[in-house]
């Protein structure tokens, strides 16, 4: 059986949460991102990266892809938290085509997982951006249900995360 990593970045605790039902499901060792090294990671086969989706960006991403090639593992995991409902397949979609090239979509294997927004734990600068959103929306003519739904989504802290969404990343880990 494969050793598995599981390394998370995590702002308001959505991702961390996800991780440590990934780890517990799988029976595997969990990291903070900010505490591994390559080292670390060396003596793992399978390094699995948790983060939050970001400004239509994953978080730490580069970094972490760049670590688990450096510790010679033999797959590079990803997994993204999220505001976005997973029933929005379309914007999942163009959010992992936006982030990965040609190559690592068809190498890395990506799950996504709706969590929720926190304002009560976001930086000053991440609320200062989802009250502009906010604004922008708000004025917006002739919204469409996107456009509803979404500003529906980030007039507050919601929570969302669910054992549930771990399940095709779980059941990929176990193979």
């Amino acid at each position: 059986m494969n050793k598995i990593l599981i390394l998370y970045k995590s702002s308001t605790g959505f991702t961390k949460r996800y991780a440590e039902m990934i780890a517990e499901e799988v029976g595997c060792k969990l990291v903070d991102f900010k505490e591994a090294t390559v080292e670390m990671a060396s003596a793992y086969d399978v390094v699995v990266f948790g983060s939050r989706a970001h400004a239509g960006m994953i978080d730490g991403y580069k970094k972490a892809r760049e670590m688990s090639q450096k510790a010679g593992a033999d797959q590079f995991v990803l997994f993204v938290t999220g505001a976005t409902p997973n029933s929005e397949k379309e914007t999942i979609e163009e959010f992992w085509r936006q982030n990965l090239t040609e190559d690592e979509y068809v190498k890395i294997p990506h799950f996504y997982m709706q969590a929720g927004l926190c304002y009560e734990r976001m930086s000053l600068p991440d609320k200062l951006m989802m009250k502009v959103a906010a604004i922008i929306l708000k004025r917006k003519k002739d919204k469409g249900q996107f456009d509803k739904k979404f500003e529906q989504a980030i007039s507050s802290s919601y929570d969302i995360t669910s054992r549930e969404y771990i399940k095709p990343l779980v059941s990929f880990l176990k193979k």
